[in-house]
């Protein structure tokens, strides 16, 4: 891992975004994705990706949930940390020209809408899509929403706000900001809008290429083989014969001193205990132990 953090410093981006730790040592990069619960291919996937080496992208090797918990935390960077680090680089360079124009502050007029259509783009997919491929994973199916009609807007939204307004933005500011002796920070700030870009295209990249095509094959598999959730059944109430069996089975005796303890013959023990399996879907003495305590059956204080 520090190999590849040394070679591909992009790469740290992915590594905050996958929430893995620094001081990685010589640790492996799927010793270090194990130890943080994160799946070691889908990292690997979005960092081939990132480092232009994913030639074919294998959706079996995927994991949809780590891709999912990955796209919102980088939604979560985008309009926590680096958007507002852009404003607040735009308002101090504004702050050292000694223009009259309005421009400068029509720049952050734009910037603020550009935001805002962004935030209600990234906001659709944590509430629309996010929740549709999680109920997906659980074998559901949500009659009102399309993922083709998501893909389709998904672009026309790509195309018209990432792509033109952003560029549209950068234009404004190289060709038209009112001219000043000191343009350091503006220029740092221009450089920060570049790399935004890169990055938000990125991102984008991410959920068409990747995501949306792995959406794609999870809704075929279930069209082809739809997953049947088994109503299940309210569970049976345990006479007060059986609770007595239960309670001296959890108290560790055999079928023998259950049936001396209780004045019944073996047999009828073997029955009870039978219903009591079936009954409760639970045949362990562990389960049956767990079961007695939390239904106050028997006091875990006197076992």
């Amino acid at each position: 891992m520090a190999e590849l953090l040394s070679n591909e410093p992009q790469v740290l981006q992915l590594v905050a975004r996958f929430r893995l730790p620094l001081g990685v040592g010589d640790k492996t990069i799927q010793e270090v994705c194990l130890e943080n619960q994160v799946h070691t291919a889908t990292f690997l996937t979005l960092v081939n990706y990132k480092i232009g080496e994913a030639d074919n992208i294998n959706l079996d090797n995927l994991s949809l949930p780590t891709l999912m918990d990955y796209l919102r935390q980088a939604h979560e960077h985008f309009f926590e940390f680096s958007l507002p680090m852009l404003r607040r680089k735009l308002i101090e360079a504004i702050n050292y020209s000694v223009s009259d124009s309005k421009i400068p502050m029509l720049i952050i007029r734009f910037f603020d809408e550009y935001v805002n259509e962004i935030s209600l783009h990234m906001q659709h997919e944590n509430e629309q899509l996010f929740p549709y491929v999680e109920k997906l994973l659980e074998g559901e199916h949500s009659d009102g929403f399309d993922i083709e009609i998501f893909a389709h807007q998904h672009r026309a939204v790509d195309d018209q706000h990432i792509a033109d307004k952003l560029s549209e933005l950068k234009n404004l500011i190289i060709r038209y900001y009112p001219q000043q002796g000191e343009n350091d920070l503006l220029v740092s700030a221009l450089s920060d809008l570049f790399r935004f870009e890169h990055e938000l295209n990125l991102h984008c990249a991410f959920e068409e290429e990747i995501l949306l095509p792995a959406v794609r094959r999870l809704v075929a598999q279930q069209k082809q083989n739809p997953v049947r959730k088994h109503r299940q059944l309210p569970q049976e109430e345990l006479s007060d014969r059986e609770k007595d069996v239960l309670i001296e089975v959890v108290k560790g005796l055999s079928n023998k001193e259950i049936a001396d303890v209780l004045c019944i013959s073996i047999h009828t023990v073997i029955s009870h205990r039978k219903n009591i399996s079936r009954k409760l879907n639970i045949h362990s003495p562990a389960g049956l132990t767990i079961y007695a305590i939390v239904n106050n059956l028997v006091d875990i204080n006197n076992m």
